[in-house]
This record gives structure tokens, C-alpha cells and sequence, in this order.
């Protein structure tokens, strides 16, 4: 498939851009930050996403989705980034949705992906426990209670979950948890639903570098009964692996939004600053930097764009996921230290919106996978 977005592709690429220009810019999430909004993000703008059907985007029509696909949630996820839009899209109709899709029950999916697409439902994953992605580190532990009686069998959770996305916010929780095996096995990981508010579910709220809202979980002896294992215990792993690299393409193509936006601000500021009365945009030393920088810009767009296709043909995606989230990682890195660099004092200064860019890559760098996670990936998937 050429590398290149369909009509109605670009028009929802429009549309998006329009959209977050107008109702969510950068000044937003300031005001959101220096408020120290108890939700995060603008409800009245996660209605209006749905509204648009961005809520929906990954969700079939049968279930009240729009089915557009992983493009159009990529698209939509790079047009945020512009902007630093911030809503539980990444999170819950992106991540959640995909678990869900992939590893629930056609009841299960038929009752929150609706949900998920109406944007009535915020549904957060609690996947890490440690400062780096590595499912296999899982020590929270699901017990499973025998019953004699007729309410069933009862599972029992004890545990804690780091980086959970919006987490304060959730309605509900996918929580990662072992019903067997040791930290490091990929086998008997198991996947549940479990509902704010749960007994024994403890959410403290995390306000980290970006602005953002995220959580940290501490389940203590949470009971919850069978039907609230998402598919079958003990072999999660590679439905949840699976998931999250199509999650991962849109995440690189946030950090791709990042990266654009940064190199567009920093061309358009090297234009107006003068020294020695010329533009310092005619320094060759600085056109050099950019040049580069825009080609790797667009190295990484083509390589997220054809992992997007390849999420929407369907099979596996180690590959195309760690070369995407890889590639854009080191690209938003490189984009905003230039950002910064060139715009020299001022870069640095809290009244430029900047910093706030490099705040959210670097977020975006660690959340499922980092830089070094990805590369190494991708070379035991290329076979070295």
C-alpha cells in the first residue's frame, strides 16, 4: 500500500487538525496545569470528541463505533499532539479498546465497546509495575477462591500498578495480574476488569511532568467474581502484547505529532530572530540541523504510517511496532532538544510552550516501551 492517506483519510486529517486548533489549544492544558484541575483534561472537549466519533475510531459499527482504523486513530492521535490536547483517548478508546477487542468475550465487547465509543465510559489499563515496560515483571497476584456454593468461583487480587494513564478518572480497570507462574514467565498472566470503587482497590493520583493525570493502584485483597477474568487465565500475554503494539503505532504517531510541531515552531522562529541584523535562519550551521532534523521527521512519518496500515490489515505487529515506536522515540527526542537549543534562552523558560512538548515526549518515550525497549526488539524480531 502506498504511503500516502486516502481521501477520506485526509479528510478526517483535516478535520482533526481544525478541531484541536480550535477547542483544545496548548493554552488549555496550561490553564488545566495551573489550575491543578482535580480531572486533567476538559470534559465538555472528551463530549465533543465523541461527539466527532474519535471516541470510536477503533471500535466496529456493530458495537457503535465508527471502524475507521488504526490510520484514522493515528491521525487523530498526531493531531492531539499538536496541541497537547489532553483526554482519556490514548488511554481508553485506544489501549482499552484494544485489549478488549482482542481478549474479551463477545458480551463483554458488546457492553463496553459502546461505552468506549460514546465516550460514556473512561476504562484504563493497569499493565506496569515497574519503571520500565516489562509485562513479564507482573507480581500482582489473582487468586482464585473455590466456591461451593452457587454465586461461583471469586478471584482475589493483591498488588500494585505504577503509570496508569488517567487512572484517577477511570470507571474501570484492566488490570494485568498472575494466576500462576513467577515474575519473568510470560504464561499465566490473566487480565481483569475490576470497577472503581472496588473494595480494597486504593487510586492515588499522580500529576507527573506532562501535566497529565496518571495513577498508581494498590489492590489489597480485591474480590471479584469470575466474570471479571477478560479471556482465559493464564494466557494473556500475547493478546496483551499484541494490543499494545497496535497501541504503540498510535503512540509513535503522537510523538510524531510532537516532533512536527517542534520542527515547524522552530523554522518559523528562526525566520523572525535576528543577531548581527540577518534572520539566524540564514546560518548555514542552523539549516544543516533542520535539514536533518526534517528528514528524520519524515523517515519516521513513513515508518508509522505503514505501521498503521499493517494494524489495519491485521496480523502480527512486532516488527512494524517496535520500528515505529523506536524510530519515533529517538526522533521526538532529537525534535524537542533542538526545539530548546534553538531557541535558545527563551526555549528554556516556563511562559514558552515548548517546554511543555518535551515534557510530553518524554513521557510518551517510556509509557509501553522505550527507545532501548523497541530497538532491541526489533532486532530479535529482524533475527539478530
Amino acid at each position: 500500500m502506498a504511503l500516502v492517506l486516502t481521501e477520506e483519510q485526509q479528510l478526517l486529517k483535516d478535520s482533526a487538525d481544525g478541531f484541536f486548533t480550535d477547542k483544545a489549544p496548548v493554552a488549555q492544558l496550561r490553564r488545566l496545569r495551573d489550575d491543578k484541575d482535580e480531572t486533567g483534561y476538559d470534559t465538555g472537549l472528551w463530549r465533543d470528541m465523541a461527539e466527532m466519533g474519535f471516541a470510536g475510531l477503533l471500535v466496529g459499527e456493530d458495537h457503535g463505533g465508527t471502524g475507521f482504523g488504526h490510520v484514522g486513530a493515528g491521525i487523530v492521535a498526531e493531531a492531539m499532539a499538536r496541541t497537547l490536547a489532553a483526554s482519556p483517548f490514548m488511554a481508553s478508546a485506544v489501549t482499552a479498546a484494544g485489549l478488549i477487542d482482542t481478549l474479551a468475550s463477545d458480551a463483554v465487547k458488546a457492553d463496553l465497546l459502546a461505552k468506549i465509543a460514546g465516550g460514556d465510559t473512561v476504562i484504563s489499563p493497569a499493565l506496569d509495575e515497574k519503571s520500565r515496560h516489562d509485562l513479564t515483571a507482573t507480581a500482582t497476584r489473582a487468586a482464585k477462591n473455590a466456591s461451593g456454593n452457587t454465586d461461583g468461583d471469586t478471584y482475589t487480587l493483591t498488588g500494585a500498578k505504577t503509570f496508569v494513564p488517567d487512572g484517577h478518572v477511570a470507571d474501570h480497570f484492566l488490570v494485568l495480574a498472575r494466576t500462576d507462574g513467577t515474575p519473568g514467565d510470560t504464561a499465566g498472566l490473566s487480565l481483569f476488569l475490576v470497577d472503581k470503587g472496588t473494595p480494597g482497590l486504593i487510586v492515588d493520583r499522580t500529576v507527573m511532568a506532562d501535566s497529565r493525570n496518571w495513577a498508581k493502584l494498590t489492590l489489597e485483597g480485591v474480590q471479584l467474581p469470575a466474570d471479571r477474568l477478560i479471556g482465559t487465565e493464564g494466557d494473556a500475554f500475547d493478546g496483551v502484547d499484541a494490543a499494545l503494539d497496535r497501541a504503540r503505532i498510535i503512540y509513535a504517531a503522537e510523538l510524531l505529532g510532537i516532533a512536527q510541531v517542534c520542527l515547524d515552531t522552530t523554522v518559523d522562529y528562526l525566520k523572525d530572530r535576528k543577531q548581527f541584523g540577518v534572520a539566524i535562519g540564514t546560518f548555514q550551521g542552523l539549516q544543516h540541523r533542520l535539514a536533518h532534523l526534517y528528514s528524520e521527521v519524515e523517515t519516521a512519518r513513513s515508518a508509522i504510517l505503514k505501521g498503521l496500515q499493517a494494524a489495519d490489515k491485521g496480523g502480527s505487529l512486532a516488527w512494524f511496532a517496535s520500528l515505529a515506536k523506536a524510530k519515533a522515540c529517538k526522533v521526538a527526542e532529537l525534535a524537542t532538544n533542538e526545539a530548546i537549543q534553538m531557541h535558545g534562552g527563551i526555549g528554556m523558560t516556563d511562559e514558552y510552550d515548548i517546554g511543555f512538548y518535551i515534557k510530553r515526549a518524554r513521557t510518551v518515550q517510556q509509557l509501553y516501551g522505550d527507545f532501548y525497549f523497541h530497538s532491541d526488539r526489533f532486532a530479535r524480531q529482524s533475527g539478530y
